[in-house]
């Protein structure tokens, strides 16, 4: 019997995770390679987290001890196209038009504004428990924002609700900020000694 040719380049190569005739402890090993292969496929499956983003590196200058989450403002971009001269026109001594002008069209990008980082302070996620979600849940209700059912973890509706809630602020983020919080009623005040 001849031997296997080769795969092409390029091709992709497939193996068997186990096979009938592998024995030992090799054999256990493809499996767990494999299947951690195809698990780190996956990773836009699962959801994140709420608040896995709070307690990032603090801006600098920030108090020790300090929670922090960012805002990033995309740039803003517009494309500017414009009729260009390429040759002027041609005239007689009379100044009649003897060759029309000719023109090109020129498109350009144009930074409006520039991308911008905003960082602000957030309650640290021990603070974040089950029946301060709750108490924030219940807020943002009484204030007309739809946060959901009170359940005492984050949902969808709620990170709506504090957005929401939060753009008039300045912030454009489901991540609640403490300046939020502050005017919820649900973190303490600091008062200036």
């Amino acid at each position: 019997m001849p031997a296997p040719l080769p795969p092409p380049p390029g091709a992709i190569r497939s193996q068997t995770a186990a096979r009938p005739d592998s024995t030992g402890p090799r054999a256990g090993g493809v499996l767990k390679a494999s299947a951690l292969v195809l698990l780190s496929l996956f990773p836009a499956c699962t959801e994140t987290a709420p608040f896995a983003q709070v307690g990032r590196p603090a801006p600098p200058g920030a108090p020790p001890g300090t929670c922090w989450d960012l805002t990033i403002i995309p740039a803003r971009i517009t494309t500017v196209t414009e009729q260009v001269m390429v040759t002027p026109p041609v005239k007689s001594t009379d100044g009649r038009v003897l060759e029309p002008a000719v023109f090109a069209s020129e498109t350009r990008q144009q930074i409006e504004t520039p991308r911008h980082e905003s960082y602000f302070e957030t309650p640290c996620p021990d603070k974040l428990t089950p029946e301060y979600i709750s108490s924030l849940q219940r807020a943002l209700s009484a204030r007309g924002y739809e946060a959901g059912p009170v359940t005492g973890s984050m949902t969808r509706a709620t990170r709506a609700a504090i957005r929401a809630y939060q753009a008039p602020l300045g912030i454009d983020s489901a991540s609640l900020s403490l300046q939020a919080a502050r005017a919820l009623g649900l973190s303490a005040v600091e008062l200036p000694d």
